[in-house]
Formats: structure tokens, C-alpha cells, sequence
């Protein structure tokens, strides 16, 4: 079992070669994508954005795929985007830089949003800027006990982008979200624990062990039930409690299909432990 993200991807089977810069293998149902450009704190280029785009709409489409981790290699999970190497596309006109925006940082944010599978971040160092709120899009946070958060936008002049004004007052109130962004403090991972931004804080040599656990418990659930859950905790955000409720209801409808929500009833009548299979 690895004991750090630097060796998971050597524990969780083969990795593919297509791209180096982003480590990829599964494993018992585990989809582990884990960023490699450690030199650079894993800022993140045009085609590793590509690459973690893909990776997740595989999954979703996979029915062997249950889960899927997203970590990094080195001391930074992700230092924010790089865009060295972004297709230059001549002068800049208006529309631009809001249609860089949507067709990429937010198309990252939006791929962990909508994957069809749990996603777990394991955040192994720095998170800034875009790296923050791609750990924050993720279903699930682990965090080391040496990893930060950082809004960096208010440094460099910039709005927040990636969906980081979206996602943070959804998960820590409005205040809370604009001192982070107005001040760009660093945030440790304890404190972003105690605001609700993180799940578990362990010891970073335990942290690849913990996610491969909860990834673990993931897969070995019902998926289709945690994908329909997933999209109902997602939408009730921007819902009213009428449109949530009828989601919730033709949720549940659709689910009872499945062959999992069919054994789980069965093994509580039998009073035995599940095995579900992901259909």
C-alpha cells in the first residue's frame, strides 16, 4: 500500500504513457489520476487540463470504473494554471479571456463537478488558485497535514476564476469566502478543516494509504445510487426546495431500476452485508 502520492501510481497497476506530466491507472474499480509535474508544483498546462478532462469523462463512462482519486506528485498538488503552451490564437480581441475561461478553467472545474463517479482530491501540498478550487470541486477532500489552500487571484490584480466564486460561499458562507479571496491568505490544512473545505487532515505519509480506503469504500458501493446522490446535493444548491424534492423523487425512481438498490433491499431482509456491483 503506498505510504505518499509520489509512489501511487507505481501501486495502482501501469501507467500509461501517453502523457507524463498526468499518471494514470486503475485499480480495483479506482480510477487514480495523479498530476506529475512536480519541478513546477504541478502548475497545470493546456494539455495536462485536457488530459484530466478526458480521464473523467472515461470514468464516468466506464462501468468498471467506481471511484476515482485525483493527486499529485511532489509538494504541490497544484500551484495553479500554467499557461505556457496554451494554442496561441494571434492577437487578443474582446471575448477572448472570457472564452478562455469557459473553455478551460471552468471546463476543468465542471468535468470533477459532473463526473458520474465519487471523486476524491488527495491534496498533498500547495493548492492555489485553480488547484484549490479543483480540490474544492471534488466530492471528497483529504488533505496532508502540510498541504495549504491559497486564493492567490487578489495577489495578481485578477477575479477569481475556475469557479472559485461559485463554489466557496456554497461551501463556507459568503464571509468567510471573500476574506479568503480579498486577502489570499495562506490557509493550512487544519484550519481549512475547521471551515468545512476539508474532510480529513492525516500525516502525510498516510495520506495515498487513507484515499485508497475511501476510494476503496467508494467503489465497493452502489454507484449508481452515489452518482444520482452526487447530482442531487450538487443541484439542490441552486434549486428551491419544490424542484429539489421532485429531483429527489424521480432520483429515487430511477434508482430502484438498478440491480444494486434491488440487492440492498434484499440484504436487509436476509440481514447480510451487500455485495453490489456497480449496475
Amino acid at each position: 500500500m503506498p505510504s505518499s502520492p509520489e509512489d501511487t501510481a507505481e501501486h495502482t497497476g501501469p501507467a500509461e504513457p501517453v502523457d507524463p506530466w498526468v499518471l494514470h491507472a486503475t485499480d480495483n474499480g479506482v480510477s487514480w489520476i495523479t498530476l506529475n509535474r512536480p519541478e513546477a508544483m504541478n502548475a497545470v498546462t493546456w494539455d495536462q487540463r485536457e488530459r484530466i478532462i478526458a480521464l473523467l469523462a472515461d470514468a464516468s463512462a466506464d462501468p468498471s470504473v467506481r471511484a476515482v482519486v485525483l493527486t499529485a506528485t511532489g509538494r504541490g498538488f497544484c500551484a495553479g494554471a500554467d499557461l505556457r503552451g496554451t494554442p496561441s490564437t494571434g492577437d487578443r480581441i474582446p471575448g477572448d479571456v472570457s472564452r478562455t475561461i469557459r473553455l478551460g478553467a471552468q471546463r476543468l472545474i465542471a468535468a470533477v463537478l459532473d463526473c458520474e463517479k465519487p471523486v476524491i482530491a488527495a491534496v498533498n501540498g500547495t493548492a492555489a488558485g485553480i488547484g484549490a478550487h479543483l480540490a474544492f470541486a471534488c466530492d471528497l477532500v483529504l488533505a496532508a497535514d502540510s498541504a495549504t489552500f491559497i486564493e492567490v487571484f487578489a495577489r495578481r490584480g485578477l477575479v477569481p476564476d475556475g469557479g472559485g466564486a461559485y463554489l466557496l460561499p456554497r461551501l463556507i458562507g459568503p464571509q468567510r469566502a471573500k476574506e479568503l479571496m480579498f486577502f489570499g491568505d495562506a490557509l493550512p490544512a487544519a484550519e481549512a478543516e475547521r471551515l468545512g473545505l476539508v474532510n480529513r487532515v492525516v500525516p502525510a505519509k498516510e495520506l495515498a494509504a487513507t484515499a485508497r480506503e475511501w476510494s476503496q469504500r467508494l467503489a465497493d458501493g452502489p454507484t449508481r445510487a452515489l452518482a444520482l446522490t452526487k447530482q442531487l446535493v450538487n443541484a439542490s444548491l441552486d434549486a428551491d426546495r419544490a424542484t429539489a424534492f421532485a429531483a429527489e423523487a424521480m432520483a429515487q425512481e430511477i434508482n430502484m431500476t438498478t440491480q444494486d438498490a434491488g440487492e440492498g433491499v434484499a440484504s436487509f431482509v436476509e440481514r447480510r452485508k451487500p455485495k453490489y456491483r456497480g449496475m
